[in-house]
């Protein structure tokens, strides 16, 4: 399914009550996608089955570029967008400072039962930065 056609059946969802600031940023594609060349990624897979990957470009210690894909849940595109957001521009140890709390109250009215998709979200992107540090 396309993104567009994603977007699109999440913006139409009647059940989902969620602000217009994460439907905004979830409609936002610039931070979306996946990257060739990236200077490290990852992926992960969490326990509900949504899986996550994150792709990173880190110049002088700072993430200069970085992109997310997810087919997870609203919930899993949104934490994982917003992460993408605050991890951009940083240094590597400040991005390693995101908390899965931080992407919760940066996203007011994730549900409750999808607190988990936070610590996915913040979990790949550590992992992404493992695998820059740890680079020969």
């Amino acid at each position: 399914m396309g993104r567009a056609k994603i977007m699109e059946q999440f913006k139409n969802n009647k059940e989902t009550d969620y602000p217009q600031e994460i439907i905004e940023l979830l409609n936002d594609e610039k931070l979306y996608g996946r990257m060739n060349g990236p200077t490290s990624s990852s992926y992960l897979k969490g326990p509900c089955g949504d899986s996550m990957e994150f792709y990173l470009v880190i110049e002088g210690g700072v993430v200069n570029d970085i992109k997310y894909y997810t087919e997870g849940c609203q919930a899993t595109r949104a934490c994982a967008a917003m992460t993408a957001k605050l991890a951009l521009g940083k240094t590597i140890t400040e991005a390693l400072g995101i908390s899965a709390g931080e992407i919760i109250k940066s996203l007011k009215g994730l549900p409750q039962d999808h607190l988990h998709c936070s610590i996915l979200a913040v979990s790949t992107l550590y992992r992404a930065i493992a695998d820059y540090l740890l680079q020969p």
